[in-house]
């Protein structure tokens, strides 16, 4: 059963019919979330803006052969998630965390409370962050595909390409080790 076509996948098929602004559209919705997945999935940065180019690259290529059988989000993160595994096997990334912890910095945007709170809020993210840096690669990515990308299981299933029980145990050993670590 096929899902049903939403905005974006109708941007897409637009922009395969030759609507250069319906690509400008999806780029401006998706190319947010899509690089800080891979910056947080990869800890480089390098590395994160050359998968998010190749990543656009594909989509561009595919355009003609695109058809919605899952959400955009889900089919660009899929084509993401590939790109990064085909950059794993070629060579492992340096995990220094500087720029993921910076990145998971500005998500926050401009607060305008207490000094406490926000310091207190800084800490609670760095925390966080710390914690999922620590999580095992497959763990860490079925975190962040539902966290900062808000994917249910079968989608994060579909974009790691393992079954549902699998993407369900990483997320659920994932959640409780971050528990664990966040309750020291």
């Amino acid at each position: 059963m096929d899902a049903p076509v939403d905005d974006d996948a109708k941007l897409m098929l637009a922009y395969a019919h030759g609507e250069l602004s319906a690509f400008d559209a999806l780029y401006a919705r998706h190319r947010g979330t899509l690089y800080r997945f891979l910056l947080r999935t990869t800890r480089d940065s390098r590395l994160a803006e050359e998968l998010f180019q190749d990543t656009w690259s594909r989509v561009i290529a595919a355009r003609t052969r695109y058809t919605p059988q899952a959400r955009f989000s889900t089919w660009l993160l899929q084509i993401a998630h590939n790109l990064l595994i085909d950059s794993h096997r070629r060579k492992r990334p340096m995990a220094t965390g500087e720029d993921a912890e910076h990145a998971l910095a500005n998500l926050a945007g401009p607060d305008h409370e207490q000094p406490e709170h926000v310091l207190s809020e800084f800490e609670r993210r760095r925390r966080l962050q710390r914690a999922i840096e620590a999580l095992p690669d497959e763990q860490r990515t079925a975190v962040l595909l539902r966290l900062e990308n808000d994917l249910s299981v079968e989608d994060i299933a579909q974009v790691t390409g393992v079954g549902r029980e699998t993407a369900k145990s990483r997320l659920r050993y994932a959640m409780n080790r971050l528990r664990e670590q966040l309750a020291e």
